[in-house]
């Protein structure tokens, strides 16, 4: 099995998991980056490096993409172009919410061509699988993979 087709198999069963702020624990409460840092721990083991506390509309003041800039230092670029859509089940996705703020959503690419859908955690709805629809795919910032055997 791919990294991939494992990230997707690990995101799938986090399916249910209640939303909950800065939390990662399978079944017990995560937030977007709690299931990509719950994923990370059962592909390669202990997180790549601590977790500060963070609130809901962090870096938002200070306009860093701090999101972005960790994806880069642990993950694969597989595309910076806006847009972009999932080329391999298992890319990470990063999102930007709306026009102007910086990029502070993750999700794991499910299914890809047609019938796409990505696994995420989103407040007031837990980890849910959704289609990877033109309103999600336009907020679409970059993609990266998960390296082969850990960093």
């Amino acid at each position: 099995m791919s990294v991939g087709e494992q990230a997707v198999a690990i995101a799938r069963r986090w399916i249910g998991t209640p939303y909950l702020h800065q939390a990662s624990v399978e079944g017990a409460g995560s937030d977007c980056l709690g299931l990509l840092r719950g994923i990370w721990r059962e592909i390669h083991g202990q997180e790549p490096e601590p977790v500060p506390a963070y609130t809901p509309d962090w870096s938002e003041p200070a306009r860093e993409e701090r999101l972005w800039a960790a994806a880069r230092r642990h993950l694969v670029v597989a595309s910076e172009e806006a847009g972009s859509l999932p080329e391999w089940p298992g890319e990470v996705i990063l999102f930007r919410l709306r026009a102007g703020g910086v990029a502070k959503h993750l999700g794991i690419a499910a299914e890809v061509g047609a019938g796409a859908s990505f696994v995420h955690a989103y407040s007031g709805h837990g980890v849910i699988e959704s289609p990877l629809s033109r309103p999600w795919a336009r907020r679409i910032v970059a993609r990266f993979q998960f390296c082969e055997g850990g960093i």
